[in-house]
């Protein structure tokens, strides 16, 4: 496939109120793409989601990141400064959250996590790519 193009990065205050510029920048990334974004904006919206309320403290920075993969693949990213991993927890039916990530991992075809070396962790879910 050729060179990869650098990943179009976006940073964002660890403010809830971030989460649709993010949806907004990752749409406009994959349309870019010649790419579906409605998976890519749910996801990211999870991501940065959990970036913001699990991952970081208020004031911090969160980085959102989306690339291709040399096969094509489409990728987006969080990274915060916590080192706790995200957990897919089993929930009641009366639990009134706790199940972004297992949308999340319904709509993907992977993801996962890493650390950075500076301390905290990057979490990236690879998403199908469908031309529009």
């Amino acid at each position: 496939m050729g060179k990869v193009a650098e990943p179009a990065t976006m940073v964002i205050k660890a403010e809830a109120g971030e989460i649709r510029r993010v949806r907004e920048f990752v749409g406009l990334v994959f349309g870019a793409w010649g790419l579906e974004d409605y998976v890519a904006r749910t996801v990211v919206s999870e991501l940065a989601t959990n970036a913001i309320t699990h991952g970081s403290s208020e004031g911090e920075m969160v980085v959102v990141r989306a690339y291709r993969r040399e096969d094509g693949g489409a990728v987006v990213e969080t990274w915060d400064r916590s080192d706790a991993v995200p957990v897919v927890r089993s929930v009641g039916d009366a639990a009134e959250s706790g199940r972004g990530l297992l949308l999340m991992e319904a709509l993907v075809r992977r993801w996962g996590t890493r650390p950075l070396s500076e301390g905290g962790k990057v979490v990236w879910a690879e998403i199908e790519p469908v031309s529009v």
